[in-house]
């Protein structure tokens, strides 16, 4: 924290106080990052229903990419208030979870540039499918023996 501090000695006491309750997740009480958990969840449950139901509607496929995407990012920020952001950052590039959250984030980008800039709809919901799974990926790494699991279940499928 001290390195922190000293980084930010820019700022007067209160800016730099600010600036590390905000780094720090843990200094907001228990319940005020609980809400905040509860408010982000619930929006990215929101925007994931509202970015899959305006993809059926005619030329809603920016729309959709947008908001599926948000309802993503809104998914990873509601962590962020459980363990704070800094520690959230370290724990998704972990070597388990690296590959996953590259591939995670590449997929928010690809989305919403195959939506909203080269204008391929087929596309865009490629990115949102491959943004699905590589969320689930990365959300499965937080559970001991959750991906050797699903390794083993998808090969017993195969074979």
């Amino acid at each position: 924290m001290e390195k922190l501090r000293r980084v930010l000695s820019g700022q007067d006491d209160e800016e730099q106080g600010l600036t590390v309750q905000v780094l720090d997740g843990s200094s907001l009480s228990f319940n005020t990052r609980l809400k905040w958990f509860a408010i982000c969840f619930v929006c990215s449950i929101f925007f994931s229903i509202l970015g899959t139901g305006l993809l059926w509607l005619p030329g809603g496929i920016k729309l959709s990419a947008v908001f599926y995407t948000f309802g993503n990012l809104a998914a990873l920020a509601s962590t962020c208030f459980l363990m704070g952001p800094v520690k959230q950052l370290k724990k998704m590039f972990e070597t388990t979870r690296l590959l996953a959250t590259i591939i995670m984030l590449l997929c928010f980008i690809f989305t919403l540039c195959a939506a909203l800039w080269w204008h391929k709809k087929g596309l865009a919901v490629l990115f949102c499918i491959l943004q699905f799974l590589s969320m689930t990926w990365y959300s499965l790494s937080y559970i001991p023996y959750a991906r050797d699991a699903v390794i083993k279940c998808c090969s017993s499928l195969l074979s």
